[in-house]
């Protein structure tokens, strides 16, 4: 295990230097936690960038903290050779390697944490008797779950989203002056259309997405849950695809599929857990929330278009707006069968129209209805960063 170890933290024996690109907005609030004693968890889909801003944090412990690099401990728990060991027996050999007391700080940086059975446990003990502080990441939204009654009051956590398009400028190193505003529509678009998963952002290779997007199927939920016959998981996939934006009827879906609907109901519940969709609630009381269908949004608007095509623009940048506020849990409105995009657990209203697009003479009304400057129509990236500003100053 020590190899294993020595190979995962390079910093412990030379000056480390990933190389990779700061996402400042992410690292500031991963930062603000540092000196807490809470646990930091950080989830979202597969390759979507934990990994990165977890040894993102080593480099500022060790550049800026001035933290002993020795004192520093990644590792990912789902190494096959770290497959029979515990978390409690890795730490442990981390310490006896570095000939650390059991009351000396260490700082610990642990990967795909869930794929160990009863971490849940073994982090309580660590945050309850040892002296350390915690990071640990997740691509499976079964962490969520898992965490809430032991760790409760022990932990925070973070939902890693793609790229923002301020983000996507910096990791494709475009500078747009003020001289040339026509620029700015351009790139947004061409942001739309890429979307913001980082690998693919940077590389553009036509089968990062699909591969991203098999490994998840295959590995995340077919494997994880005993499922023979993942093509279902993959049809599944794209009908979901073609729905982003939309109220999906689990029925309908099981009709088409050939399956029942309890099973589509499963189905849909897994690729939620693993960030392939955002499912999105009616507004209202508990028995319509419980009821009504769900609208879903694609976890990334690259994933959304490499499946479906780059159309409808409007609904592309719906998805984008919908993941620029996910942190306000969103729901939507339906009344009188007429639908409003988002209600922020705020108060705020939403209406996403993309340039030109007109409001029905019902939406007109039904967001008329609402308290003004509570209600609000998204035309472009200047307007949701303005609404964004006014809500984070609050």
């Amino acid at each position: 295990m020590d190899e294993t170890l020595f190979r995962y933290n390079p910093w412990w024996e030379k000056p480390y230097s990933p190389g990779l690109i700061a996402r400042p907005s992410e690292m500031e609030r991963l930062m603000k936690n540092l000196d807490n004693h809470q646990i930091v968890f950080l989830t979202g889909l597969r390759r979507i960038g934990k990994t990165s801003l977890l040894k993102m944090m080593v480099v500022q412990l060790i550049d800026q903290q001035n933290i002993d690099p020795k004192k520093i401990l990644y590792v990912s728990l789902d190494d096959y050779t770290l497959l029979n060991k515990n978390i409690l027996e890795i730490i442990d050999e981390f310490r006896k390697i570095h000939g650390f007391g059991f009351f000396e700080k260490i700082y610990l940086f642990l990967d795909e944490v869930a794929y160990k059975e009863d971490f849940e446990i073994q982090l309580k003990n660590l945050v309850d008797s040892h002296n350390v502080k915690i990071f640990a990441s997740s691509s499976s939204g079964s962490l969520l779950k898992k965490q809430k009654s032991l760790l409760t009051g022990r932990n925070v956590t973070f939902e890693i989203l793609p790229l923002d398009f301020d983000e996507y400028l910096q990791f494709k190193n475009i500078s747009i002056s003020k001289t040339d505003p026509q620029l700015f529509e351009k790139h947004f678009e061409d942001y739309l259309k890429t979307g913001g998963i980082p690998e693919y952002v940077l590389t553009g290779y036509p089968s990062y997405l699909s591969e991203l997007i098999d490994d998840i199927i295959v590995k995340d939920i077919a494997a994880a849950n005993n499922i023979r016959n993942s093509s279902v998981l993959r049809d599944f996939f794209l009908l979901l695809m073609e729905r982003s934006g939309k109220q999906v009827s689990l029925n309908k879906l099981a009709l088409i599929l050939g399956i029942s609907v309890d099973t589509t109901s499963r189905y849909f519940d897994m690729f939620a857990q693993s960030f392939l969709i955002h499912p999105v609630a009616r507004f209202g009381k508990t028995n319509e929330r419980i009821l009504s269908s769900k609208k879903i949004y694609a976890p990334d608007t690259g994933i959304r278009n490499y499946f479906t095509g780059f159309r409808d623009l409007g609904s592309v940048f719906e998805n984008y707006i919908y993941l620029r506020l996910k942190s306000w849990q969103p729901e939507y409105i339906y009344q009188e069968q007429t639908e409003l995009d988002f209600r922020l657990n705020n108060g705020i209203v939403i209406e996403v129209k993309y340039h030109d697009e007109s409001l029905s003479v019902k939406q007109e009304k039904l967001l008329l209805g609402y308290e003004e400057g509570k209600r609000f129509v998204v035309r472009n990236f200047q307007a949701i960063q303005e609404l964004l500003t006014m809500m984070r100053n609050k």
